[in-house]
């Protein structure tokens, strides 16, 4: 399972056949909706949204169930349905913050890079209290997940698939999911193995489906068996898990499960076999040929044709928007035929293989190789925007043509499709410890796709994060350098949200790393964020200090254009504290590293700040100089946005002097140079 949402109207999702059985659990849900609850008993108003609890152990068919209520109540939600996972493919719980974004964004709302895990779930319960939504929470481990997602909100309804009880959330019965019924058990074989053989051998269908338990997922392993042996019986198959003996490690209520597994999984060739337990180091659980053949070191096309193998006998299933047309890079007959979720009740048993097979070295090595690939195919997703002739272009001709996009628009849909598990590979990049190096380069790489396809707006909720991984491989490693990258990333976006004192925090702190790194660059960046910090809380006499700190450095190593930025800043700072003497040194020192510089535009822009901060003095003649002077530099720039502010300027000053008529004139020149429409905005 994935942390992502995922609409459940969407025309991405893959049809599915009709539903099974399930008539009891089907009428016990609709009748713990339609139950008055604890506060309508009592005659008040219920507070928040209704949950039904659906309680099943994994394979048992509770995600179904939950998502057959879900269809048959979603026409009376306009609001839509939302599904979120709550737990990781490995059993881990998904961070209560990463859950609450993929709901706002399932919903269509950004929620700002860096906010707090209580802010955002009360952004979700805020958002939801305006539209009657449904809420399909899916693998929650306990209530603490479920409970901050809960909408306040009567109008809502939440439906929460569980192993068990959700103690801890008020007025929820548990809809326990058990086996199949012997007639739908029976169906759900002769979907797989085929309807013949099981008209022809009913009660060894009904024997069959009893030693699977009628749990789905076992009955789905059993009738890919069969399937992939037309020649073998029903009856013969029932009776080899019966020989396989009980399994006394496993839990009674998993055991059909598990030994349907064993024969399933005994009877693949080595090489698909070492393909599906690798596929449990897939990111997000998600697979597709790339993931594949990087894991098991094969071919494309022979990890495309292992995938559909294992689809067949039900140890793989369709993932959300996969299919033909949706190929990520290369011919289609070259690579997958679409993308492959691996069954969250399969992996603990593929765990248990791994362990007995497979040495920790090999698993580290396919580890790398899958993560190599998927740095290849995001560099070549980016290199895919660039201009015909570029070097990144050149690049991307070198790539095998399996790994080479055929336009832009298949690189977007194939970083969309894949985002959830792009973002899961970097974390698991980073959490490894020992893939430090390539931790690195994939984080860099899908931030510069992200970057390329989304723009940094955009995309700063996931580069947020993807910046505190850098940060943490940083830290572990001793990189003084990229650490004081990141922390200036993060501070930025800090600093973009509002969370000023947060920024300025960071920014010490990378200014720290990069005078231990004794990176020249990052200590400047440093001190002049830290001023800007500063002037985002309007401290004029911390800023002005922290500026000038920057600017000295900038000085003695000549480096002009950021010499003149740094005035410029300075003289904003001390415009804004009263010192306008202070001020006009700094803008006119801007303007002479201009000049230097060659630079009229900046010449006319530092100008047009020297009559603003002389108007403000008080010196009104000497300001419409000034203003006259900086046109002059503008007409020579051709900058006519330019010009036609200076003329507006020119006309307020000269308004306030008492000259309307040459005012009148140069509010006209200005229209001009705008043009009807803006000049009108």
């Amino acid at each position: 399972m994935t942390d992502q949402a995922v609409d459940v109207n969407s025309p991405d999702r893959i049809a599915e056949p009709p539903f099974l059985g399930r008539r009891r659990e089907l009428a016990e849900l609709r009748a713990d909706l339609e139950r008055a609850g604890l506060n309508t008993i009592s005659g008040r108003k219920e507070p928040r949204a209704r949950v039904l609890l659906v309680a099943g152990r994994p394979g048992s068919g509770r995600t179904a169930l939950a998502e057959e209520i879900t269809r048959r109540l979603r026409d009376g939600c306009p609001g839509g349905v939302v599904r979120v996972a709550l737990t990781e493919p490995g059993g881990d719980p998904v961070p209560g913050e990463r859950s609450a974004r993929a709901v706002l964004a399932a919903l269509g709302v950004q929620a700002p890079p860096g906010e707090a895990e209580d802010a955002l779930t009360q952004r979700v319960r805020e958002t939801l209290a305006e539209r009657r939504a449904l809420l399909l929470l899916d693998d929650a481990l306990d209530a603490e997940q479920v409970d901050p997602l809960v909408p306040g909100t009567p109008d809502c309804l939440v439906v929460a698939v569980s192993r068990g009880p959700l103690t801890g959330i008020p007025d929820v019965r548990p809809c326990t999911v058990g086996g199949l019924d012997s007639a739908a058990a029976v169906e759900l074989l002769g979907r797989y193995a085929g309807a013949v053989r099981i008209t022809v051998d009913p009660q060894a269908a009904e024997s069959l489906a009893e030693e699977c338990g009628g749990q789905p997922a076992a009955l789905l392993l059993a009738g890919g068996w069969l399937a992939a042996r037309p020649t073998a019986s029903v009856a013969d198959l029932a009776r080899r898990l019966r020989d396989l003996g009980p399994e006394p490690d496993v839990p009674v209520g998993d055991r059909p499960l598990a030994r349907a597994f064993r024969l399933a999984y005994d009877a693949l060739p080595s090489s698909v076999a070492y393909t599906l337990r690798l596929l449990t180091l897939a990111p997000a659980g998600l697979a597709d040929a790339h993931t594949a053949s990087a894991l098991a070191g094969c071919s494309v096309p022979s990890a495309a044709a292992h995938l559909r193998d294992l689809a067949g006998l039900g140890m793989l299933r369709p993932a959300p928007g996969a299919g033909p047309g949706q190929v990520p890079a290369g011919r289609r007959e070259d690579s997958a035929d679409g993308r492959y979720v691996l069954p969250g009740c399969l992996v603990p048993l593929l765990r248990a293989r791994t362990e007995l097979q497979d040495r920790p070295g090999e698993l580290r090595l396919a580890r790398a190789r899958m993560l190599e690939r998927t740095v290849r195919l995001l560099r070549s997703c980016r290199a895919v925007t660039e201009p015909d002739g570029s070097p990144a272009r050149k690049q991307l001709a070198a790539l095998p043509r399996a790994m080479r996009f055929p336009s832009a628009a298949a690189a977007a849909s194939w970083l969309r499709l894949n985002r959830p598990a792009l973002l899961a590979a970097a974390r698991v990049a980073a959490q490894d410890g020992e893939l430090d190096t390539l931790a690195r380069r994939l984080v860099a790489a899908l931030v510069r796709a992200l970057a390329a396809y989304e723009g940094t707006e955009a995309a700063a909720p996931d580069l947020y994060g993807l910046h505190h991984l850098v940060l943490d491989v940083a830290r572990r490693r001793g990189l003084h350098r990229e650490r004081a990258a990141a922390l200036l990333n993060i501070g930025d976006l800090d600093a973009r949200t509002g969370r000023t004192e947060d920024a300025l925090a960071r920014y010490r702190a990378a200014l720290d790393a990069g005078r231990a790194a004794q990176d020249h660059y990052a200590t400047g960046r440093a001190m002049e964020s830290v001023g800007g910090a500063y002037q985002d809380l309007k401290d004029w006499h911390r800023a002005a200090d922290w500026y000038g700190r920057a600017l000295a450095q900038r000085l003695s190593r000549g480096e002009r254009p950021d010499e003149a930025r740094l005035y410029g800043r300075l003289g904003t700072v001390h415009a804004y504290a009263g010192a306008y003497d202070d001020a006009l040194r700094e803008w006119r020192a801007a303007v002479a590293c201009h000049r230097r510089l060659d630079d009229s535009p900046g010449v006319a822009r530092a100008l047009s700040e020297v009559a603003r901060v002389l108007e403000f003095a008080g010196r009104p003649h000497d300001s419409l100089r000034t203003c006259e002077e900086a046109l002059e530099w503008a007409v020579l720039a051709g900058d006519e946005r330019l010009r036609a502010a200076l003329h507006l300027r020119l006309a307020d000053t000269l308004e306030r002097m008492g000259d309307p008529a040459a005012a009148t004139l140069h509010r006209g020149r200005a229209n001009r140079l705008l043009g009807p429409d803006e000049a009108q905005d």
